[in-house]
């Protein structure tokens, strides 16, 4: 900053499914090119930009901004379809939205369907995250922040979970589409969704904590 300052920095992150791969790869160019005189005290997102949100801030509350550009790099280069399989079953789902989409095909509610994609994103998430020595290290003074957006469902309130609440859980919970997902229950919160369809992503309570500045990381420019 201009008067010698240096400039606390939040960076919000939109979700949208698979597309915020994009987010991951803006994460890394900044994380890599932070200016000397920037602080990111705040990182937040909903559905898979709370993902990237939390890779990118374990770099940071670990005080190593690298670990976070080699994380958002190994996650979604580990969620890519490179096996035949993966990328027919792929196809398959998208071939069927489309032909729900059309009224061809029926909709098929997410609890009449195996849970073999939500176990698997679970596995990857823990392989990923340590999430009890992460909540630890959320609770020391002048950690960065963390906040993922959900919406609970009895309520329909759009809800944060901080760093210090972080699981697989509430990451679940935050890229679970509706249409697509069951609700997942969160430990002593309760049930939520995608929080994508109401808050994408929070903002609002960053200027709280004394941010300078807002670095926003859209999917879509036209939301």
């Amino acid at each position: 900053m201009s008067n010698g300052q240096r400039n606390r920095v939040a960076i919000a992150c939109q979700g949208g499914g698979s597309h915020t791969a994009f987010t991951a790869g803006v994460l890394q160019g900044l994380v890599a090119n932070l200016p000397d005189d920037v602080d990111v005290i705040a990182l937040t997102g909903t559905s898979g930009g709370a993902i990237c949100a939390a890779l990118a801030w374990e770099g940071f509350v670990r005080h190593d901004p690298k670990l976070a550009v080699k994380k958002l790099a190994k996650f979604w280069e580990s969620m890519s379809a490179r096996e035949p399989v993966d990328q027919i079953v792929n196809q398959a789902m998208l071939a069927s939205l489309s032909l729900r989409d059309l009224m061809i095909m029926p909709e098929v509610s997410p609890y009449n369907l195996p849970t073999w994609g939500e176990d698997h994103f679970r596995a990857m998430l823990n392989e990923f995250f340590d999430f009890e020595e992460l909540r630890e290290l959320a609770r020391r003074p002048g950690a960065p922040l963390l906040h993922i957006g959900a919406v609970e469902v009895l309520s329909g309130h759009f809800e944060l979970f901080t760093g210090e609440e972080l699981c697989a859980e509430a990451l679940l919970a935050s890229a679970a589409i509706p249409e697509m997902f069951r609700a997942v229950t969160v430990p002593g919160r309760g049930v939520y969704w995608d929080g994508l369809v109401s808050q994408n992503p929070s903002v609002h309570d960053l200027y709280d904590i004394g941010v300078h500045e807002l670095w926003l990381i859209k999917k879509n420019s036209s939301t």
